[in-house]
This record gives C-alpha cells, sequence and structure tokens, in this order.
C-alpha cells in the first residue's frame, strides 16, 4: 500500500491512476441540458441559442446533439467524440465558478468550462455574436 502524503500533487496521484474523475465527466449531458436551458431562458434567451452555443463549441449537428442527448452520452465521451472543437474556444476568458477557465491546466475540465462560460454569456443577455467570438 503506498502512503499518501498531502505533498503528492494531483498530477503524481493522477500518473499513478489513484485519483478519480471528477463526477462531472461520467454525468450524462442529458442531465445538465435541461439546466443550460433554464438558465437561458428565465433570462429571455432560447434552447435554440443554447443549441448554437453547443454546435459552436464542438462541432456537433443538431441531430448529433440530440442523439447524444437521447443516449446519455457522458461529459467525457462528449467532448472526447466532438466533431471539431472550436479554435475560436481559446479566446473564451473570464470567471466561472470562481476559477479563470483560461488558467484550467485540465483539458476536458477546461472544455466543460468553456460550455458553462458561454451559457453564462448568454443568460446574462450578451449578442451571439460576441458570445460566438465573430465580431
Amino acid at each position: 500500500m503506498i502512503a499518501l502524503s498531502p505533498a503528492m500533487g494531483p498530477a503524481l496521484l493522477h500518473a499513478r491512476g489513484m485519483m478519480t474523475k471528477h463526477r462531472i465527466y461520467t454525468m450524462s449531458v442529458a442531465a445538465v441540458y435541461p439546466h443550460y436551458i433554464a438558465k437561458a431562458e428565465k433570462k429571455g434567451r432560447t434552447k435554440d441559442e443554447v443549441d448554437e452555443i453547443i454546435r459552436w463549441l464542438t462541432g456537433y449537428s443538431q441531430p448529433q446533439i440530440d442523439a447524444r442527448l437521447k443516449d446519455g452520452t457522458d461529459f467525457e465521451t462528449f467532448f472526447a467524440h466532438a466533431p471539431a472543437l472550436n479554435p475560436q474556444r481559446a479566446l473564451i476568458k473570464g470567471v466561472i465558478c470562481g476559477i479563470r477557465v483560461e488558467e484550467i491546466e485540465d483539458p476536458l475540465m477546461r472544455e466543460v468550462r468553456y460550455l458553462d462560460k458561454l451559457i453564462d454569456e448568454l443568460a446574462r443577455g450578451k449578442a451571439m455574436e460576441k458570445i460566438l467570438r465573430t465580431s
């Protein structure tokens, strides 16, 4: 048995296969999706705008998104199989859950937080052109 000390950083624990996955990675996108919609609609935005954000970020078509929601795909698989992660997503900056998205080291967590940040921007009333980094 290996003794774990506080000095062992997360990277070392992960390399040794001793770190568990964050629970969001194994959560189905379908479990969170209604919350994205509710957050947007509460602020006068639409499901179509949420879907547009997801399509822009991941490269999924609408039928592909619908299929991933229906089959219960988890976030890890959803992002791993994304047809074309948008290179413009690196322009997403700011704080989500108290952490700057551009400073998140874990690539999968960064993708999840990019999506969270875009939904937040939508709910705050930001124009779609700005959210999608087209202007």
